[in-house]
């Protein structure tokens, strides 16, 4: 397993900050002028990268709305319409991956694309795309994902509804074709996921499994799920992100906003840093703070040869006297000398 991927000018790994991904998938709502105003949003709450989906209707399925190409689910989100027609709200439109691209990389935003065929792969190539990244409902396309891993560019996949023995096959197929930088993402493909459908103890367990970069395409609402991924190893996160839920668009109930996901920046980076190591003892910063430990002090003026005794001695704050440990081995020997209220306990002064 290679120590970080580099994804344009970025590292991915455990030794660097995670990588927040903004999936703008159709939050667009078919304006392009809404897409870009979605990069810049997406550029000021310090993610990353940016990413879009590259298929046609045509590419991702018939032109009927009839049997299985009828979403007849009244709890999906999509209820009601034909999967071409989904599509076809959704997609964007492929002379609009240019202007987005150029947008996302003058905002220092890192672009790139899920290709659904070949010909997606084909037009993204010629876009000098740094990386792919491959959906869950794709995950098990081994054409496909040979094809984008014979790029040989880094490759994400999205691990939603795969099995163990799925994903082998999957992960074998992309590295046998020359993909040598893999990052497997734990996901729920459902829409919105819940946390307790979440699973992200899988994470550590799809790191050790495969000898990979991991982390999370996260459909549930909040930042806590991302969050408690990296502390369990995740070094990329994906998020789907639009303007303004309120606008609507085929993903909008289940995406980011700006405010929140410069929120979920801050606080993966946050959970990142606090990861740190197998630490005992003060750290650097914690070495002013022991002087405030208990320890033993005189609490009434003393004559010399008076007895210490639980009245006369007692645990308090600061730290400068004998440890609190010594108090037993204390009481009953007689001071040598006059003591004042309020000193540090030592044995100099004790006969």
């Amino acid at each position: 397993m290679v120590d970080s991927i580099k994804i344009a000018d970025r590292f991915v790994g455990q030794g660097h900050a995670p990588f927040v991904i903004t999936e703008m998938s159709g939050n667009h709502n078919q304006s392009l002028e809404r897409a870009l105003e979605i990069v810049e949003a997406a550029a000021k709450t310090g993610a990353h990268a940016l990413k879009i989906q590259t298929y046609t209707p045509d590419t991702m399925t018939l032109d009927l709305d009839e049997r299985e190409f009828h979403i007849g689910d009244p709890n999906s989100l999509w209820a009601g319409t034909s999967l071409y027609k989904l599509y076809g709200e959704a997609y964007t439109p492929w002379e609009w991956h240019k202007p987005i691209f150029d947008r996302a990389r003058e905002l220092g935003l890192i672009p790139f694309s899920t290709p659904f065929d070949d010909t997606a792969v084909d037009f993204l190539e010629t876009l000098d795309v740094p990386c792919y990244k491959i959906a869950s409902f794709e995950n098990t396309d081994l054409p496909l994902i040979r094809r984008v891993a014979a790029t040989g560019r880094p490759l994400i996949i999205s691990t939603g509804m795969a099995t163990v023995a799925e994903l082998d096959e999957t992960v074998r197929a992309a590295r046998e074709a020359g993909c040598t930088e893999l990052i497997l993402l734990k996901c729920t493909s459902t829409y919105p996921a819940t946390a307790e459908n979440t699973n992200i103890l899988t994470i550590p367990h799809l790191r050790e499994l495969f000898g990979c970069e991991v982390g999370l395409s996260d459909h549930t609402m909040g930042v806590g799920v991302s969050v408690a991924s990296v502390a369990l190893g995740a070094t990329v996160i994906e998020k789907h992100f639009t303007l303004s839920r309120a606008d609507g668009g085929v993903d909008s109930t289940f995406s980011m906003e700006p405010a929140e996901m410069a929120q979920l920046v801050i606080e993966t980076e946050r959970a990142w840093q606090a990861l740190g190591q197998v630490s005992y003892g003060p750290t650097e910063a914690e070495k002013k703070s022991i002087q405030f430990r208990r320890s033993l002090y005189i609490v009434q003026d003393l004559k010399v040869g008076d007895v210490l005794t639980h009245e006369n001695v007692r645990a308090i704050r600061p730290g400068l006297g004998l440890p609190t440990k010594y108090l037993d081995e204390a009481l009953g020997k007689r001071v040598n000398q006059d003591v004042k209220r309020g000193t540090a306990l030592r044995w100099g002064l004790l006969s």
